[in-house]
């Protein structure tokens, strides 16, 4: 894997715990694809338009171990695990980003409660 592209999707993985960003429908948007879903660690299932119409939570949050496997020329896993402390808990986190229209684009994510 080049570490170009790992630096430089974790630093995308990064803007998207940001709560500027996650506050921001624009800003946001500009991450998420077209096709974006989610399974939040409470289980449920959500869309890009939900996500950026109803919003996300806003929590701080630190991320670590993060690591990145091809699954195809233009598409990347990138797993972790994050630190949230304004909610006292750690989540592992995985995510789907595909390489659109010139840029990478987070296509799917889900957050699982670590004990």
């Amino acid at each position: 894997m080049d570490t170009d592209l790992k630096a430089h999707l974790k630093e995308l993985e990064e803007a998207h715990i940001r709560p500027e960003v996650r506050k921001d429908p624009g800003k946001l948007g500009q991450i998420l694809a077209d096709d974006f879903w989610e399974i939040g660690s409470s289980g449920v299932i959500y869309t890009r338009k939900e996500c950026l119409e109803l919003g996300v939570v806003l929590t701080e949050m630190t991320l670590h171990d993060y690591k990145v496997q091809p699954l195809a020329p233009d598409v990347v896993l990138a797993t972790y695990l994050i630190r949230d402390k304004t909610r006292n808990r750690n989540t592992l986190r995985s995510s789907i980003w595909k390489y659109v229209d010139g840029r990478w684009r987070l296509s799917f994510h889900q957050g699982t409660i670590t004990k």
